[in-house]
C-alpha cells in the first residue's frame, strides 16, 4: 500500500487532504503526515472502538513524544499515561460529578446573560472573540472562584491563556513545525519566544493562586478546592506541579472547545433560519421569556439536538490519534508498533453510510431511534474510552445553556457566510473569527 500525501499537502489543508486519501483509499490508509513516522488513518467505528477502549493496554496517547505538548501541558490528563494519569483520573474524577457540575450552572447563565445584557440591537461583532471571552470568565469563575472583571490576576490569566492558544495551535499545525519536530525544543521557531513567554507567566499565576489557596485553606466550591481536597488512599494528593498541568489542562480544554462549538452554532443557525425559528419556538414554550437552568435542559430537548448536530458537523476535536504498543492487525493491514493510529472525528461524523444527507444541518435527526441505531463511534466529539474527556458534561452543560441563553435574546446575522471557513488550528475554529451583525428580540429575559 502506498504512503500517500506529505507534510505540505497535510500542512495547508488537513481537512481537505483526511476527505481526500479517507474517500479514495477507505480504513488503513497510510499517509505521512510527520516527518518520521507513518500515519495510518482508521475509519471504521469498530476499530476506532478496539482503539479507544483499549487505549492504556494496547495503545497508548504518545503526547509525551511533542515537545511542544510538553511544555505546554506538562504532565496533565491529557498528555499524561499509565499508572500516574489513573491515579491523576481518580483524583480529578469527583470535580466532575454531575451534581458539582450542575452547581456551576448558575454562573454558566450569569455570565451569558451578563455578556448579552452588554450588547445592543444592529451591532456588530466578532463572535468568536465574543464567545472565547465568554468561556474564559466561566472557567475562571468555576477553577478558581474568580470574576475576571474583578481581579486583575484573572485578566493576567485570560491574556496569558490566549496568547499560549494563538501560539500553540500555530504551531502545531504548521508544516515547518511538524519538520522541526525532530529537533529539541529549544530551537528557535517563530513566535516560539511569545509560546514560552506566555507558559512562564501562566505558570507564576497558577502557582501563586495554589499557594495562595493552600494558605487559605477555606473551600470555595470550585474545581480549584476540589483538586486541592483529593487525595489517594494512602492519604497523598496533588503536589503544586500536577496541580499547574492539571489547571492549565483544564483552561486549554475547556476554553477553546466550548467556545468554538457555540460560534459554529450560532453561524449554523443563521444559515438555518428554519431552525433557528424551532430551536426559539422551544425557548419561549419552556422558558416564557426567563432565563434557563440546569434543570431545564430536560425539557430543552431540541436545544439539546442542536448542540449534538453542531458537534458533528463542527468537532471541536478534529484529529485524535494513538501509537500501538505492540504490531497491530487492523483488519487484514498489519500495523507497527510506535506507529500512528490516526482518527477524525471530522471525517467519521460526515460519513453518507452513518448520516443520511451528511452535509445538512438537521438536528431533527437525533432522536432515540436514530442514536441507538448508530455504529458507537460514529460519533465521538468528546474520544471515548478510558479517556473519555472528563469535562464533557460540563462542556455539553455549558454549550446548551449559553446557547438557549443568548438565542432566547437575540438573532445572530452572518453578513459574509461565504468568507467563514473552518481553520484546523490546535481545535476547530472559524479562520479570522465570525463577524456577526445582532438583532435583538423583542421578548427578553
Amino acid at each position: 500500500m502506498p504512503v500517500l500525501g506529505n507534510l505540505l499537502d497535510f500542512g495547508r489543508d488537513p481537512l481537505g487532504f483526511l476527505e481526500r486519501v479517507t474517500r479514495e483509499y477507505g480504513c488503513g490508509v497510510k499517509v505521512r503526515v510527520e516527518a518520521e513516522r507513518d500515519t495510518y488513518i482508521v475509519t471504521d467505528p469498530a476499530q476506532v472502538e478496539a482503539v479507544l477502549l483499549n487505549t492504556g493496554r494496547a495503545f497508548q496517547k504518545g503526547y509525551q513524544r511533542h515537545p511542544l505538548m510538553r511544555l505546554v501541558l506538562g504532565n496533565g490528563l491529557v498528555t499524561s499515561e499509565g499508572d500516574f494519569w489513573l491515579r491523576q483520573r481518580r483524583l480529578a474524577q469527583p470535580a466532575f460529578h454531575r451534581a458539582r457540575i450542575a452547581s456551576y450552572g448558575e454562573s454558566m447563565v450569569r455570565f451569558a446573560d451578563r455578556m448579552g445584557s452588554g450588547w445592543r440591537d444592529g451591532q456588530e461583532l466578532n463572535l468568536s472573540e465574543a464567545m472565547m471571552h465568554l468561556t474564559m470568565e466561566i472557567i475562571t469563575q468555576t477553577v478558581f472562584d474568580v470574576d475576571l472583571h474583578g481581579d486583575p490576576r484573572a485578566q493576567h490569566v485570560g491574556r496569558a491563556v490566549n496568547t499560549l492558544l494563538d501560539e500553540y495551535g500555530h504551531q502545531m499545525t504548521s508544516a515547518v513545525r511538524a519538520l522541526m519536530e525532530r529537533l529539541p525544543v529549544h530551537l528557535p521557531v517563530p513566535g516560539e519566544g511569545r509560546l514560552r513567554r506566555a507558559v512562564q507567566e501562566l505558570d507564576a499565576l497558577m502557582l501563586a493562586l495554589v499557594a495562595e489557596r493552600r494558605a487559605e485553606g477555606r473551600d470555595h466550591g470550585d474545581l480549584l478546592s476540589m483538586f486541592l481536597d483529593a487525595r489517594d488512599e494512602d492519604g497523598t494528593g496533588m503536589t503544586d506541579a500536577q496541580l499547574r498541568d492539571e489547571l492549565v489542562t483544564l483552561f486549554l480544554a475547556g476554553h477553546e472547545t466550548t467556545a468554538n462549538a457555540l460560534t459554529w452554532a450560532f453561524f449554523l443557525l443563521s444559515q438555518h433560519p428554519e431552525v433557528e425559528a424551532k430551536l426559539h419556538t422551544e425557548l419561549r414554550a419552556v422558558l416564557s421569556g426567563r432565563l434557563p437552568t440546569p434543570q431545564d435542559l430536560a425539557h430543552l430537548t431540541y436545544t439539546g439536538q442542536v448542540v449534538k448536530e453542531v458537534l458533528r458537523l463542527y468537532p471541536p476535536v478534529w484529529w485524535l490519534s494513538r501509537e500501538p504498543l505492540a504490531d497491530w492487525l487492523c483488519d487484514d493491514i498489519l500495523i507497527p508498533a510506535g506507529a500512528e493510529v490516526g482518527i477524525s472525528p471530522w471525517v467519521m461524523h460526515r460519513e453518507a453510510q452513518f448520516y443520511p444527507d451528511p452535509l445538512a444541518f438537521r438536528p431533527e435527526r437525533w432522536t432515540p431511534e436514530f442514536e441507538a441505531g448508530l455504529p458507537r463511534y460514529a460519533y465521538f466529539p468528546f474520544g471515548g474510552g478510558p479517556r473519555l474527556c472528563i469535562g464533557n458534561n460540563f462542556a455539553l452543560m455549558e454549550a446548551a445553556l449559553v446557547l438557549a441563553t443568548v438565542a432566547g435574546r437575540f438573532r445572530i446575522e452572518v453578513p459574509e457566510p461565504s468568507r467563514v471557513v473552518p481553520d484546523p488550528s490546535l481545535t476547530l475554529r472559524p479562520k479570522g473569527g465570525l463577524r456577526v451583525r445582532l438583532h435583538a428580540r423583542q421578548e427578553t429575559p
